[in-house]
């Protein structure tokens, strides 16, 4: 039991690492744009850029850890993040800044593809929905405290120490994982992958897999657009680097409590339609009017409901997943999330250059929350068409 939940507490900081460097550069946005003087175009695709890679390594990355085991490729992943960090960290040039996002991003997107696997590994039948919530919510955790955190090093120290920082986050966890993780024990029903089986998925399974993937896509990018671009609205509104950065933050810790209560919610009352369709709208609404009356109770709120839908979404492939398609299938879904990432999240930057208003980028932010309604729509009458009932 103790060696279980030391295990998770060690996976749980390295994906608390993975949240904290991924937000640095919208954390420093303000600052980043006026160091590296570029555009909100290129700070967009800054952000984006980390989670880039993932349209192509996140499939690989299952195939790396069972080739050459979950530890390593985890090592492998957090190594890079700490290589990424530094250069970032030593770059005043936006290239080399980039190219340390894109390393930094390739070993977050192996970690966060063999961490879900490795909890599971260590709780399946035992706990393991508490298990995996617990995981999900670092993310989160990892988000707020660079918001809180990474302005104050900037401003007390520089641009350029707040982003090492982040590979010595990284540099900690590595040494934990290392010292900690190990592969557990045997048990009785756990079943070895399958070989020689192919990708084990039919061409329906990937449309409505994809189509839940966009769903789940859709709504992660409106949640990172808006705490990525609610600091620079707040700045243009008067408020300070440091407090834009607690202010924003508040998205990211209310969060935390409603994905566990979401949860809940699915389990106990079910109607998962309903819980997916009402969370998007309220949430599309609430970031949408946020440009108007962007209050610390209203991001707060924003953050709150945004947890609510967390779990329903995660059930979407299952729902139309074969057990023996499940890896396969996991991996289209998730691929969708990266290419979300890589293409929308810059394309907020490029709506904040175009209208030079501070809040445009959050009223895309919402819309996108909208489409997830139509897209999870469509999913369900899809899935109908086929006879496969949630």
């Amino acid at each position: 039991m103790t060696n279980r939940w030391l295990i998770l507490s060690v996976l749980f900081l390295a994906r608390t690492a993975m949240g904290f460097q991924f937000q640095s550069v919208a954390a420093l946005s303000s600052l980043l744009v006026t160091e590296l003087n570029i555009d909100y175009t290129q700070l967009g695709l800054l952000i984006g850029f980390y989670l880039f890679p993932g349209i192509v390594i996140a499939y690989l990355g299952g195939l790396l850890g069972q080739r050459f085991g979950d530890k390593n490729v985890a090592i492998l992943g957090m190594t890079l993040m700490v290589v990424g960090g530094v250069l970032t960290g030593a770059s005043h040039d936006y290239v080399f800044f980039l190219v340390g996002r894109l390393i930094s991003g390739i070993g977050a997107v192996l970690l966060n593809v063999i961490l879900t696997k490795m909890a599971t590994d260590w709780f399946v039948g035992r706990e393991v929905g508490t298990a995996l919530a617990l995981l999900v919510s670092s993310w989160p955790i990892g988000i707020g405290a660079a918001l809180i955190a990474l302005p104050r090093l900037a401003t007390t120290f520089s641009v350029q120490t707040a982003f090492v920082m982040t590979a010595v986050a990284a540099a900690m966890v590595l040494v934990l994982i290392a010292a900690v993780y190990r592969v557990p024990p045997p048990r009785g029903d756990t079943v070895s992958p399958a070989g020689g089986q192919g990708l084990g998925i039919s061409v329906r399974e990937i449309g409505l897999v994809s189509l839940a993937g966009v769903v789940w896509a859709l709504f992660n990018v409106g949640y990172i657009i808006l705490i990525s671009f609610t600091p620079s609205l707040l700045i243009a509104q008067g408020i300070s680097v440091n407090g834009a950065g607690m202010a924003t933050s508040l998205a990211s810790w209310t969060i935390i409590p409603t994905i566990a209560m979401g949860g809940i919610l699915l389990d106990r009352m079910g109607h998962a339609t309903r819980l997916m369709i009402t969370s998007f709208a309220v949430l599309g609404l609430g970031i949408i009017i946020m440009p108007i009356t962007s209050s610390f109770a209203l991001i707060a709120f924003i953050g709150a409901v945004a947890g609510v839908p967390c779990g329903a979404m995660l059930v979407l492939p299952s729902e139309v997943l074969r057990p023996q398609s499940r890896g396969a299938g996991m991996g289209a879904f998730f691929t969708w999330y990266y290419v979300g990432m890589a293409l929308l999240t810059p394309a907020a930057g490029f709506i904040r250059d175009l209208t030079g208003d501070p809040g445009a980028p959050l009223i895309f932010a919402g819309s996108l929350e909208i489409a997830a309604v139509a897209v999870l729509v469509l999913f369900r009458l899809v899935q109908r068409r086929y006879g496969l009932r949630p």
